[in-house]
Parts: C-alpha cells; structure tokens; sequence
C-alpha cells in the first residue's frame, strides 16, 4: 500500500514527552527554526533526520507524520 504524508507530528512527540523544540535542536546540533520548519509543513524531513529526531524523541519514524492512503492515478506515482 502506497502512502502520502500529512501534516507533521513532531510538536505533538514533543508535547508527550516533556521535551522543548530548542532541547531537541541542541541534543542534534540543529538550528530550532529547521525544526520549526518540519513543525510548519514548510520542510519535508530528510529520512536521515526524521531517523535521528525519531531516536532522540523515544518514537517511531512513523509517528512523525500522518501517513494518508495514496489515491491511485493522482499523478504522483511515478515508477
């Protein structure tokens, strides 16, 4: 089964354990306002990072992103 992702869902990892966008950031060398970015929607997350954010939030990588059912023939399947 084929996935779109939705909305990112690291504020709400966030909320559930305690742990600040800036305390993150510091614990990965990142600047907050990337972070801020995944938050917004504005950046996608590189698996790589999404990996990273995933291990020091206490998470699974899919539990960063709504992940919605891809609608067959929308034009975005490319093989």
């Amino acid at each position: 089964m084929k996935f779109d992702l939705g909305r990112c869902l690291l504020q709400e990892r966030l909320e559930e354990r305690g742990m600040s966008r800036e305390a993150l950031a510091k614990a990965l060398l990142y600047k907050p306002e990337r972070l801020a970015d995944y938050i917004d929607n504005k950046r996608l997350m590189p698996l790589k990072t999404a990996i990273s954010i995933a291990a020091t939030v206490g998470c699974s990588v899919n539990e960063l992103y709504e992940l919605l059912p891809a609608i067959e023939g929308d034009g975005r399947d490319v093989e």
